[in-house]
Parts: C-alpha cells; sequence; structure tokens
C-alpha cells in the first residue's frame, strides 16, 4: 500500500480519472496524500496547495483532494477562482461523497468520484478550451 491506503493500480486509476475529468474543462486537481496533518486538516490542505503551486493556474482554478491516512481526515479546497463562483454546498456535496465511500474502506472509489464530480461541476465554470494546457502534474503525490 501506498501512503497507506492506496496501490499502484489505485493511483493509476485516480490519475487517468483525473485525465478525463480535466479533459472536460480548464480546472486543474490534484491528489496528495499524508501520513498527518495539523489538528485542522484545512490548515494541512492549505499548505499542501501553496506547496505544491496549485495556486500559479492561469484561471485559479485549482482543486485539491488532501487525504491525512493515519489521522483519517480529508479536505477538498480550491482556489480563488473556484471559489469566487460556488458557495460551500460545492465542497461540502464532493465531501460527503467520499465520506460514505471512505466510511466503507473504499478509498480510490472516494477519490475517483470526487474527482470526476470535480472535474463535472467545474465544467460549468470553467469549460474547456483550445488552448487549455494541463498547467499541474496528475500524478497522486504523498508526503509525511
Amino acid at each position: 500500500m501506498i501512503g497507506g491506503i492506496l496501490t499502484e493500480s489505485d493511483c493509476e486509476t485516480i490519475e487517468q480519472a483525473i485525465e478525463e475529468a480535466e479533459n472536460n474543462c480548464s480546472g486543474e486537481i490534484r491528489v496528495h496524500v499524508d501520513k498527518t496533518c495539523l489538528p485542522d486538516v484545512r490548515d494541512s490542505a492549505a499548505d499542501k496547495f501553496a506547496e505544491l503551486g496549485m495556486h500559479k493556474t492561469k484561471q485559479r482554478n485549482g482543486v485539491l483532494i488532501y487525504i491525512a491516512a493515519a489521522d483519517r481526515k480529508f479536505a477538498v479546497i480550491g482556489d480563488v477562482g473556484i471559489n469566487s463562483k460556488v458557495n460551500q454546498d460545492f465542497w461540502d456535496d464532493i465531501i460527503a461523497e467520499m465520506k460514505d465511500c471512505f466510511i466503507r474502506g473504499e478509498f480510490c472509489s472516494g477519490i475517483v468520484h470526487a474527482v470526476k464530480t470535480c472535474g463535472d461541476k467545474l465544467r460549468k465554470y470553467f469549460p474547456p478550451t483550445e488552448d487549455d494546457e494541463n498547467e499541474l502534474p496528475n500524478a497522486v503525490s504523498f508526503g509525511r
């Protein structure tokens, strides 16, 4: 297991889901897994968002799905471009669906579902453009 919750095959499945989601919108989606996090998981997610350079996309439309595996916490956060167009329900719905999968131990399914949902919802606000380029890696990243 990589990061305590994913296999190599899971990572490939997630990366493929990210590629497919990003083909349907101009948003950028990343998945990061840490072992532990700060007491407030959103603080850890925000730190990782900055560390990964997700705030440097042209349209400020990056989304980070952040998981602290050993702490059993996760967050989904977006950049200012997205947050200027959506309300908190956008994120709460994605988090609720992930939580249901995670409770059943279906980590890969929960992450893939979140990626697809983000891609579907982002298409409304950030449709794909002719000059769209993949600004961030699609690979799942792992940390502390």
